[in-house]
């Protein structure tokens, strides 16, 4: 199962949570393990709560790790290279458990998506397994 997500800056958090359950839903699986993954590499999955000001110290904090133009051997032509490695320490995948046909996540548990090459449209694929 396919989530299509449109960002629309550079660099974004985008909550999926809803979508992602909704899949989870249309599985049909009461009880197991689901998994969401990012098809891209400049593109990471993470469950966080989202909270604009939290969001925004997160970019903050890759921008400072992770500076774009910083002489990245892979910069090359089209100077991302500081995308694909901010998506590197972040991850493409998150899993969470599934009980009654729902993920189970924390009270301020999200499942973002973090933008770090937009804007693009990304896809990103959920599985359960039950």
């Amino acid at each position: 199962m396919a989530l299509q997500v449109s960002t629309s800056s550079a660099t974004e958090v985008v909550d999926v949570t809803e979508e992602v359950s909704e899949e989870v839903e249309a599985s049909g699986v009461d009880s197991g393990i689901g998994v969401a993954s990012v098809t891209h590499t400049t593109a990471a999955l993470v469950i966080q709560e989202n909270e604009t000001e939290l969001s925004e110290d997160l970019m903050n904090v890759l921008d400072d790790l992770v500076p774009k133009g910083a002489g990245y051997l892979h910069d090359g032509s089209d100077g991302n290279a500081h995308s694909h490695l901010r998506a590197a320490l972040l991850g493409g995948s998150v899993s969470f458990p599934v009980t009654d046909g729902r993920p189970v996540l924390g009270t301020w548990q999200r499942i973002l998506l973090f933008e770090a090459d937009g804007p693009r449209r990304r896809t990103v694929e959920v599985e359960v397994v039950g």
